[in-house]
């Protein structure tokens, strides 16, 4: 197991197959984009699978999520996927994604065995969409979310940031579609993650400030026993439900003391946080040609103790806290 000297374990895997991204969203990287990584930095498939095999098989990995950048620009993502899904114990497979392209891959995807989709969508508004994007594609990302329905990659879950003086006031509005496309929304406070370091937490909409901006609209009230456990996002019963919105205060409503998420980067480095400053080399180990048995050893033996070394919490409110040198755009959501 990957378990940390604070009581938790990991369960949950988050792979990101690329740095880059069809979009330029304002609250992850500049206009011009970032410089890549090159190919050769880069894990290949056999590679990606091949750690993939030994967290699910040697260290109790049950839930994979693909991530990026964008995970859709991966040219073998289908393949990949298919391959994970043979693995036993099959874990449970899902995709983070932006949505451009998904109308076109959706199929492929639920035959290779994805389970279901997280889509990000920030507005409804097209004109805001591209200024928040800088890119013209809400038509395309629309179609993806219904493709992505149509295929059974349920539960649809759609990813809104909420930004001020752009989409601030479309919280009810999101919610309504969402409820009308029986999609479930999940709001996600904006992250000290962006590639210009220029967040501020005095400038950023926050969770409480969500959930007020639904009440003027929605009646809410917590799912379950209010106990959300490892889940990232607090959920409420919309209208006394049964649908629901949930709200990630990553910032303000920390969940790190039941973080279960281990995290591999795109050029096969593992974190144990988002906010992390310290990674684990495992690519180095995989192409070093010590012998499938010595490798996967040393891999298992790497991931332990990185685990191990994971911090209680993300550190945002210590003074000292600086944001990791990857913007999430290089670490994977």
């Amino acid at each position: 197991m990957l378990s940390d000297t604070h009581g938790r374990t990991a369960t949950d895997l988050r792979v990101s197959l690329t740095d880059r991204c069809n979009l330029r969203c304002t609250y992850c990287m500049p206009e011009e984009g970032l410089a890549w990584l090159a190919k050769s930095e880069v894990l290949t498939d056999d590679e990606i699978v091949e750690l993939v095999r030994i967290a699910v098989t040697r260290l109790g990995i049950t839930d994979v999520r693909f991530t990026g950048g964008e995970p859709l620009l991966r040219p073998g993502l289908v393949g990949i996927v298919a391959r994970v899904a043979e693995l036993a114990p099959r874990p449970r497979i899902s995709l983070t994604t932006n949505g451009i392209g998904l109308a076109r891959t959706a199929p492929a995807l639920r035959a290779a065995g994805l389970d279901r989709v997280n889509v990000s969508l920030d507005t409804l508004r097209p004109e805001v969409f591209k200024a928040l994007t800088r890119r013209n594609r809400l038509p395309d990302v629309l179609a993806g979310l219904a493709a992505a329905r149509a295929a059974g990659l349920t539960p649809v879950k759609v990813n809104a940031v909420l930004m001020p003086g752009l989409n601030d006031d479309e919280a009810p509005d999101l919610l309504a579609w969402a409820l009308d496309h029986d999609y479930e929304l999940r709001f996600i406070e904006q992250m000290p993650l962006d590639a210009q370091h220029g967040w501020r937490r005095d400038g950023m909409i926050t969770a409480s400030d969500v959930l007020a901006s639904l009440r003027t609209r929605f009646t809410l009230e917590p799912a379950g026993d209010g106990d959300r456990g490892s889940a990232p996002a607090e959920r409420w019963l919309v209208n006394g439900g049964p649908q629901r919105v949930g709200v990630i205060g990553s910032v303000t409503r920390p969940f790190c003391a039941a973080c279960d998420r281990t995290r591999l980067t795109a050029d096969g480095q593992v974190r144990t946080c988002l906010f992390a400053r310290e990674e684990t080399d495992l690519r180095a180990a995989l192409r070093a040609g010590h012998g499938p048995q010595r490798t996967e050893e040393e891999i298992v033996r790497l991931w332990r103790r990185a685990m191990r070394g994971k911090a209680p919490g993300s550190g945002l409110d210590a003074p000292s806290f600086r944001q990791p040198d990857r913007p999430m755009s290089a670490i994977g959501g």
